[in-house]
Order: structure tokens, then C-alpha cells, then sequence
């Protein structure tokens, strides 16, 4: 039980450490950034500075990362009905993204 408890506990901290490395972006395209964070399970706020298109922007902030967990039983192989655990599950994933498509 003891195990199981600190399993859990490690993998709620796991996907809270464990966000975008935002080092890679600095070189990506402003779509293929939001493509990726999009991949990744995120739902993309952007912040716009400008009336330019998607092409000519650049990403100039990846930042405020939030995930909501929701805590489910475990019904996995060889848990009997006796004793309930609890682990963390994703339910969303939200991040924004600052874009400046002023004309240069």
C-alpha cells in the first residue's frame, strides 16, 4: 500500500515537473511551435501582437503551463475490491503562447 502510495505521489509530481522544453522553440516556425505544444496534449492560448500572418510570427514567450488532474481509483490486475487506491489522471492541459506579428 505503502509503495503504491509513493508510486502515485511520484507520478503526480513527475507530470507537473515535466514540462515543454521551451529551449527549442527559439528556432521553430510560430505554427510548428503551437503544432508541437498541440501534440504534446496542450490546449494553445495565443497572445498576438500585430495583424500579420501566421508565417511571419515569432514566438517570443512559451509560458504559464496548467494541468488539471483528476483523482480516480486504480483498477488495475490483482487489486481486489477490499481496498481502494487513488492516482492522478490528466483531464487538460492548457499553455500560452505570445506571438508578435508586427509588420518588420
Amino acid at each position: 500500500m505503502r509503495t503504491a502510495l509513493t508510486l502515485a505521489a511520484m507520478a503526480a509530481a513527475g507530470g507537473i515537473i515535466a514540462g515543454p522544453a521551451a529551449t527549442a522553440w527559439a528556432d521553430d516556425s510560430a505554427q510548428s511551435t503551437i503544432s508541437q505544444l498541440q501534440s504534446q496534449g496542450y490546449t494553445v492560448n495565443i497572445d498576438r501582437l500585430g495583424t500579420g500572418p501566421m508565417s511571419k510570427c515569432v514566438v517570443t514567450s512559451v509560458r504559464n503551463p496548467q494541468t488539471q488532474t483528476q483523482w480516480v481509483p486504480y483498477t488495475g490486475p490483482g487489486r481486489g475490491t477490499d481496498r481502494t487506491i487513488l492516482v492522478p489522471q490528466v483531464t487538460s492541459q492548457t499553455i500560452s503562447v505570445s506571438l508578435d506579428c508586427s509588420a518588420h
